[in-house]
């Protein structure tokens, strides 16, 4: 008998695909960054919540123990994903009238809920960055102490030219501005020089700063603590780095997110952790998934072209449905969202269960399925080909029940339990219903009656019970 191939992933870092091998056996420790909770989160970052997912469901599958954290980012990240702009919180508090503890704590509610609504496993540890103020301030500390700042009016900085291997993770030395190309420097020394912590106002400018017309004062924070003997708040990055060695100690195995953060905030990441213990790596396996696209552009908030989870399911889509749509890409391949692709999976996900729910009384399963599907999910998540793998199977009648079960472990699409599914109806089935209604008010039970065999033609089933009319799949 052959044996499955062991887990493989590919490595952002070392541009290739590697055997995964942890530093402490059987324990892995994973970190993967979460939302910036100033608005809902959309599908385009879901991917990358699906791929968290799965990537834990995998490891588990292989018999891993996963220490998983993620961050719930409540402060400092600005409008710019850089060092200007508006705080995002401060932003959302501005537009809805409310303290920014009060919106972080409405989105990071929606963002959970979004979770379970995605048959996402929640992670060990929930970090939220004002929570852990302390530990991003000890850790500018150390970086103060080790000389890799300096101060401006506007705040600490790193000086990533004194990180020799600064950029690595994305080869950044192959990727300098071209020849004309303007970068903002403000009171930076160097183009990559990031904030570690930012000055609620600016102090006295420098020389240079004052002839620049520079030094205006920012806006009056909700958020804002002292330390370095001012008031301030955290940069963007510090608090990934701080957050994760809490909790997973000064290396840990496998770090996850978008590939919109590895250019930047993944990168500046390491420069801040590597700086302050000296080890390298920091993190073995940097996992980056690709951009989801709604007619060809990248989905984000600056663009205007959003769609939610909830949203989703006000047109009539099963949540789950969106996952079998991103589960039929490899992750680290572009996807182009449209309704038409969610309405096929959505076929696609019910005629799945159908086929599961309508399994022969006691097929035999093959062995050899399993190796296939275990090859699969450990070459790099190749997750399309463990769905055919999957149809494959039943469609051979080479699986039974409790291998779909097994399977579905992996994939979440809570295949073996479709009666606990979510019921989406389709529209056609809800203008009857909207007829039926009427009619009933109406007092006009023949056409009634006519609409609910209408309703069963389309394999529904009407009952009408005290509270109005419910619908049942038939």
């Amino acid at each position: 008998m052959t044996l499955s191939m062991p887990f493989h992933i590919y490595n952002t870092l070392s541009r290739k695909i590697e055997e995964f091998s942890p530093l402490h056996g059987k324990d892995v420790g994973m970190y993967s960054c979460g939302p910036t909770v100033y608005d809902f989160t959309h599908i385009g970052n879901h991917r990358t919540n699906i791929l968290s997912d799965i990537l834990k469901r995998v490891l588990k599958y292989n018999g891993f123990k996963v220490n998983h954290v993620m961050n719930i980012t409540d402060v400092g990240h600005l409008t710019d994903d850089g060092d200007s702009g508006e705080d995002k919180m401060e932003k959302g508090a501005a537009r809805e009238g409310k303290t920014a503890e009060q919106v972080a704590d409405f989105y990071t509610d929606a963002f959970k809920a979004d979770l379970e609504t995605l048959n996402i496993l929640e992670p060990t540890t929930w970090a939220r960055a004002t929570e852990h103020i302390q530990d991003q301030i000890d850790q500018v500390q150390q970086l103060i102490d080790k000389g890799y700042t300096y101060e401006t009016p506007d705040g600490i900085y790193m000086d990533t030219t004194q990180i020799s291997d600064y950029g690595a993770l994305v080869e950044l030395n192959k990727q300098d501005l071209l020849p004309g190309a303007r970068v903002d420097m403000a009171d930076k020394r160097n183009q990559h020089d990031f904030a570690l912590w930012k000055w609620s106002e600016r102090g006295e400018r420098h020389p240079e700063s004052a002839a620049a017309g520079k030094g205006s004062h920012h806006p009056k924070r909700q958020m804002e603590w002292d330390a370095f003997g001012r008031k301030g708040f955290p940069g963007w990055h510090i608090e990934c780095s701080a957050m994760a060695m809490k909790y997973l100690g000064e290396q840990f195995d496998l770090h996850v997110g978008g590939i919109d953060l590895s250019r930047v905030h993944h990168v500046n990441e390491i420069a801040q952790a590597e700086a302050v213990t000296g080890k390298k790596p920091w993190v073995t396996y940097w996992v980056h998934g690709e951009f989801l696209l709604m007619n060809n552009e990248k989905m984000a908030k600056s663009i205007g072209n959003l769609l939610t989870i909830s949203a989703l399911r006000e047109k009539g889509f099963d949540p789950l449905a969106y996952r079998y749509f991103v589960l039929q890409a490899h992750y680290r391949k572009q996807l182009n969202f449209t309704i038409d692709a969610l309405t096929a999976a959505q076929h696609g996900l019910e005629n799945l269960r159908s086929h599961v729910a309508h399994l022969p009384g006691n097929p035999a399963a093959d062995p050899l399925v399993r190796e296939q599907f275990t090859n699969a999910i450990n070459d790099d998540l190749n997750m399309p080909e463990a769905l055919a793998v999957l149809w494959t199977a039943l469609k051979e009648d080479r699986i039974d029940l409790n291998m779909i079960v097994e399977f579905d472990k992996v994939l979440g699409l809570k295949l073996h339990n479709p009666d606990k599914a979510p019921l989406i109806i389709p529209q056609e089935v809800q203008d009857l219903l909207s007829e039926r209604t009427a009619a009933r008010e109406q007092q006009d039970w023949a056409k009634s009656d006519q609409l609910r065999d209408d309703i069963a033609e389309l394999g529904f089933g009407v009952e009408d019970t005290g509270e109005g009319q419910r619908v049942v799949k038939v």
